[in-house]
């Protein structure tokens, strides 16, 4: 009977899918039992090797993505809390009455000196090239808002990547482990089909040279 039409055996589980961290990424499975992982003794260890190799790929698009998002909020952190400082001058400033020298730039690599009275509001970019006028206060409170955010979103990163890294190197431990699994077998069917060779009703490499000795 024909079993081309036969289902494929279900691919290795290599995630726990019912352990993630906070944002939903999966924890990577401890192989106990590499026979057991690749279907037992005579097991396709390519299927078990492609399937953890997929989910090592997963992992590290993750983490290349965590890694860029870090990089963005790196930047953006400081520039909001030189941002907030210079709101806190001129709030400073206009609540003292004081006018204070600046500079101004004019072009690329042109600027002016000037003298500011006083401020009222400022301009805010909020992307997607759009900038919005705030009173100096709404501003303070707006920068201050989302420099708490950036700060959290940049401690969440950083767990996330802890954690892929630590999903990472044991999937990759997964792999070598599969990997010398499979060689180990390969070697050992070698020499059984060594050993078959020479036994009973065959002639290994000893009867040869019994052989070359009579002669």
């Amino acid at each position: 009977m024909s079993t081309s039409n036969a289902p494929a055996p279900p691919a290795p589980k290599t995630v726990k899918p019912e352990e993630t961290n906070p944002r939903g990424v999966p924890k990577a499975v401890f192989l106990e039992d590499v026979t057991e992982f690749v279907g037992g003794p005579e097991g396709d260890a390519e299927v078990a090797l492609k399937t953890l190799q997929d989910t090592l790929a997963k992992y590290k698009f993750m983490e290349q993505s965590s890694l860029q998002r870090r990089a963005g909020l790196e930047d953006k952190v400081p520039e909001l809390e030189r941002t907030i400082e210079m709101v806190d001058l001129l709030i400073r400033k206009k609540e003292q009455s004081e006018p204070f020298e600046t500079t101004f730039e004019l072009a690329d690599t042109l600027y002016a000196k000037g003298e500011v009275e006083e401020v009222e509001e400022v301009y805010i970019w909020l992307g997607a090239s759009t900038m919005l006028s705030y009173p100096l206060s709404d501003a303070h409170a707006l920068l201050t808002s989302k420099l708490t955010s950036a700060r959290t979103s940049l401690s969440t990163v950083k767990e996330d990547l802890a954690f892929l890294r630590d999903q990472i190197t044991v999937t990759e431990v997964n792999v070598a482990r599969v990997y010398n699994w499979d060689v180990a077998r390969r070697r050992e069917r070698r020499l059984r089909g060594e050993e078959e060779e020479g036994g009973p009703g065959g002639k290994g490499k000893k009867g040869e040279d019994d052989d070359e000795a009579e002669d």
